[in-house]
C-alpha cells in the first residue's frame, strides 16, 4: 500500500472506496492551475470520477468536454464540481494512491512536477532498503505524514558479483563519465538490462536510458534509474543488442553535417539532421550532435557546459556517429512509394553555374494538368513542418512564369547552389514530372540554413513571406517586387502587407477593396506596375482573421493606384486633376476606387453642403495630356491573380487559378494524407476544385448567405482562410 494509514482513516468511507476500486472503474486527476469558477479546489488537490460518469459526459458532446463533475478527496462534502479540462492532468490508481500520503496541496503538486523524484518514489516498495533526508527539529507529523519527495533507494556501493546481490557481473561503474549515447547496463528487480543513455541528470542522481527491450520484453521504451545502478557496457549475448551496433561501419561513413538521421530511442526512432560531428572530451569514439525533430532531447546544442551548435532547446541530442541511420523516410516504407521514388530523376547538367546549362521547362498549361499535376504523390511531398515552403513553390511556380527571372539571374558563387537547388531539383521535376520529393525542399532548406538565414529553416514551420524574402532579397538579391510612392519618396518591397483603419465599412470585402482602402489610409500610390504582386490579406497578429470571408478579385484594376500616368474623371470620364480623399468613404459613389474628379465635375461635386469642407488634392499629370485630354478608350493597367496561399490551424495549402474560365482551380496539400505513422511519409496531392468558380459567378449578397461548412468541395478555405494572394502582370512579367 502506498499511501499511509493514517491519511487513509482521515477519508471518508466514500473515498477509501474510490481509492480501492480498481484503476477500470474510476478515473483520477490532480488540480495542475486554479479553476476560474471554484476559488477552494487548489492546484495539487486530487479528484476522481467513475468511469461510467466519464464516459458518459464525453458522449454528450460532440467533441471533448470542456468541463469534468470530479469529486475532490478530503472536501467536507461529496457533491461533484465543474472542474476545466485544461485544469485537470489524468493519474494512474498507483499514481493518486502515492500522490495522497503528501497532505499539502502545494507539496503534492511540486512532487508530482518533479518527475525524476516521482519516478524514484514509484519505486519504493515494502522492504526497499531507503535514506531519509530531514532537517533539525523533526516532528512526529514529519515521521507519520513525511513526503516520498525526501525518501531514496539505498544503492550499494560496490558491484558484487554475488547472485544474492542484483548487480551481478560488473564492476563499480564510473558514473562521473556517462555521457548521452553511452551503451550501458542497468538492474531492475535483480535482472540485468541494456539501453542507451538519453540523459544524465546528476543534480537528481538520475539517468534517463533508451531501453533495448521493456519490462514485458517488448523493443524500446524508455526508463529513468539510478545514476548508481548504471554501469558502461554491453550484454554479453548478440540477441540484446540494438540493430545499429550490429550494422556495417560503411552505413554511417558517408553520414556528414546537414545529413538527415534516424536513431533508435524510446519505443521509436527519432528524426534529426547532423549539426556537428567530433570527438567530445574525454571519449575517443566519433560522435554527432543531432538536432532532433521533436522535443525529445537534452539541450540547445550544449555538452557539459560547451556549445557545439545551436538549436531550440530539449532537440539537442550527442549520440555515437555509428549510431545513425540514414533517414528512412526518404527511401519510402511502401511499395508504392518506393516505387515512385526509384523513378529517374529530371535530366539534369551537374556544371556548377547559375542553371544557365539547364533546359528551360515552362509552366505546366491547362491542357497539361490533367494528365500532369492531378492525384497522389504529386504536386510537392511535404515534410517536418515543411507546408509553407511547399505552397509558396506550387503557387509560385507550377503555373505561372511570374517570377522565373529569380531562377536564372546572375548570383554569387555562394549563393549558386540555393539558385541551383531551386531550379533543378524542385521547379523542373514540378514542371516535367509534376512531382518533387520531400528531399529536395529538405536540401533547400539545409542550405538557407547553412548560409546563417535562420538556425531553425529545417525543423519549425515559417512564414510563407519570410522564405520568400530570404530568397528574393538576401540570397538572389532580386530588384524589389514592389515600389511604393509616399509623400514623393519611393519605398520598395517584395510583399505588401494590407492594414485598415478601425473605422472601415466594409463587412464582405473583395481585394481590390482591401488593396484601395490599404493605399488610402497609409498615403501610398503605386510608383510603377509590379510584374507580381504579392499581398497579405489583415489579420489581428498571425491567427485571427479580420473578415469572415473575402472575395477573390480575379482581376486587379491599379490604373488608379498609379502615382503617374492619365487618369479618368469617375463622373464623366475626361482627364482628372484632381482626387478628393474625403470622398472615398462617400456612399454615394462606387465603393471602389480612388475619387478622381475633372475640375468641372470637382466643382460641383464639391458644391454640395456635405462636401463643401473636403480639400481635394491635385494629381501629377504627364505634360504631354495637358491641355489633350484623354482618350475615350483609355487602356487600364490590371494585375491577374493565379494563385492564393491559405492557411487553418498552423497548415498552409494553396489554390492555383490554371486557365481563363472561373472554373479553372487546382487545390494543392502537401500533406494531404500519410502513409504509416512516426516511420512512414507524407502523400501530396493535387485536384480540381471547380467548385469555386460557382460561388465566384454568386453576387455579394448571395455569398454572405452561405454557411461555410456547408460550402461545396474545398470553396470555403478559399475563401475564408486566405492568407496571401499572387497577382502577375503578363504584360510587365516580359520585362522583368
Amino acid at each position: 500500500m502506498y499511501y499511509s494509514d493514517k491519511r487513509l482513516l482521515a477519508l471518508s468511507e466514500a473515498e477509501r472506496k474510490g481509492l480501492t476500486m480498481t484503476s477500470t472503474s474510476h478515473r483520477y486527476f490532480i488540480v495542475t492551475k486554479k479553476p476560474r469558477n471554484l476559488f477552494s479546489l487548489n492546484p495539487g488537490r486530487l479528484c476522481y470520477i467513475t468511469t461510467l460518469k466519464y464516459n458518459a459526459q464525453q458522449q454528450e458532446t460532440t467533441k471533448h468536454p470542456k468541463t469534468l463533475s470530479v469529486i475532490a478527496f478530503d472536501s467536507h462534502t461529496q457533491l461533484s464540481k465543474d472542474v476545466e479540462v485544461s485544469c485537470l492532468e489524468e493519474l494512474r490508481l498507483e499514481d493518486a494512491q502515492l500522490l495522497l500520503a503528501v497532505p499539502d496541496d502545494a507539496e503534492r503538486l511540486k512532487m508530482f512536477s518533479d518527475q525524476p523524484a516521482f519516478q524514484a518514489a514509484r519505486s519504493l516498495s515494502l522492504g526497499t532498503a531507503v535514506t531519509w533526508h530531514v532537517t533539525m527539529g523533526l516532528s512526529y507529523r514529519d515521521l507519520t505524514e513525511g513526503s516520498p519527495k525526501t525518501i531514496k533507494p539505498v544503492v550499494p556501493s560496490s558491484l558484487s558479483p554475488s547472485r544474492t546481490e542484483p548487480f551481478g557481473g560488473f564492476s563499480e561503474p564510473q558514473t562521473d563519465q556517462l555521457s548521452p549515447g553511452d551503451r550501458v547496463v542497468y538492474f531492475i528487480d535483480d535482472e540485468c538490462r541494456s539501453g542507451m543513455v538519453v540523459e544524465v541528470q546528476l543534480q537528481d542522481g538520475m539517468v534517463r536510458i533508451s531501453t533495448d527491450k521493456d519490462e514485458r520484453g517488448r523493443r524500446g521504451g524508455e526508463i529513468l534509474v539510478p545514476l548508481e545502478t548504471v554501469a558502461k557496457g554491453d550484454v554479453a549475448e548478440e540477441a540484446e543488442r540494438m540493430d545499429f551496433d550490429t550494422k556495417s561501419p560503411d552505413d554511417y561513413t558517408n553520414l556528414d553535417v546537414n545529413s538527415m538521421v534516424e536513431v533508435p530511442l524510446a519505443k521509436r526512432n527519432s528524426y534529426g539532421i547532423i549539426r556537428w560531428i567530433g570527438k567530445l572530451p574525454g571519449r575517443e569514439e566519433t560522435f554527432a550532435g543531432l538536432e532532433l525533430e521533436e522535443d525529445v532531447g537534452v539541450s540547445d546544442g550544449t555538452f557539459k557546459g560547451t556549445r557545439f551548435f545551436r538549436c531550440p532547446n530539449k532537440r539537442a541530442l550527442f549520440v555515437k556517429l555509428s549510431s545513425c541511420h540514414p533517414d528512412s523516410r526518404f527511401h519510402g516504407s511502401s511499395d508504392n512509394h518506393k516505387k515512385e521514388m526509384s523513378k529517374p530523376e529530371y535530366t539534369e547538367m551537374d556544371e556548377d553555374v547559375s542553371g544557365e546549362n539547364l533546359e528551360v521547362v515552362p509552366p505546366i498549361s491547362a491542357e497539361q494538368i490533367d494528365h500532369l499535376l492531378i492525384g497522389r504523390m504529386k504536386g510537392i511531398q511535404g515534410h517536418c513542418n515543411s507546408c509553407y515552403m511547399d505552397a509558396a513553390l506550387f503557387s509560385l511556380f507550377s503555373c505561372s512564369s511570374a517570377l522565373d527571372s529569380m531562377l536564372f539571374k546572375t548570383t554569387t558563387s555562394q549563393d549558386a547552389p540555393i539558385q541551383k537547388t531551386l531550379l533543378r531539383d524542385i521547379v523542373l521535376p514540378l514542371r516535367s514530372k509534376g512531382f518533387v520529393e520531400c528531399r529536395h525542399v529538405m536540401k533547400l532548406r539545409q542550405l538557407l540554413q547553412k548560409h546563417g538565414y535562420s538556425h531553425s529553416f529545417t525543423t519549425e514551420e515559417k512564414d510563407p513571406e519570410e522564405f520568400l524574402i530570404v530568397v528574393m532579397h538576401h540570397i538572389l538579391a532580386l530588384e524589389p517586387l514592389l515600389k511604393l510612392s509616399a509623400a514623393g519618396k519611393v519605398q520598395e518591397s517584395y510583399c505588401y502587407q494590407i492594414f485598415l483603419d478601425q473605422n472601415h465599412s466594409l463587412v464582405l470585402p473583395t481585394v481590390q477593396q482591401l488593396l484601395e482602402h490599404s493605399f488610402h489610409n497609409a498615403g501610398l500610390k503605386l510608383a510603377e506596375v509590379p510584374s507580381c504582386l504579392i499581398l497579405q490579406m489583415p489579420r489581428f497578429g498571425k491567427k485571427f482573421k479580420m473578415f469572415d470571408k473575402i472575395i477573390p478579385s480575379l482581376e486587379l484594376d491599379i490604373t488608379d493606384l498609379l502615382s503617374e500616368g492619365p487618369q479618368q474623371c469617375i463622373m464623366c470620364g475626361h482627364l482628372a486633376i484632381e482626387e478628393c480623399p474625403d470622398c472615398f468613404k462617400d456612399p454615394t459613389f462606387n465603393l471602389t476606387g480612388f475619387k478622381l474628379f475633372c475640375h468641372k465635375c470637382s466643382t460641383q461635386v464639391h458644391s454640395h453642403p456635405k462636401r463643401r469642407t473636403h480639400q481635394p488634392t491635385r494629381l501629377e499629370i504627364p505634360k504631354g495630356y495637358m491641355g489633350r485630354g484623354i482618350p475615350q478608350t483609355l487602356i487600364r493597367d490590371r494585375l491577374e491573380l493565379y494563385a492564393v496561399l491559405c492557411i487553418e490551424t498552423s497548415h498552409y495549402v494553396s489554390f492555383v487559378k490554371y486557365g481563363p474560365n472561373s472554373h479553372d482551380w487546382i487545390f494543392f496539400d502537401s500533406m494531404a494524407d500519410r502513409q504509416g505513422e512516426i516511420d512512414g511519409f507524407n502523400i501530396p496531392e493535387v485536384h480540381p476544385c471547380p467548385e469555386v468558380g460557382i460561388y465566384l459567378e454568386m453576387s455579394p449578397a448571395e455569398l454572405a448567405n452561405q454557411v461555410p461548412r456547408d460550402m461545396k468541395g474545398v470553396a470555403k478555405r478559399l475563401f475564408c482562410d486566405a492568407y496571401m494572394y499572387l497577382y502577375q502582370s503578363t504584360s510587365m512579367c516580359l520585362y522583368r
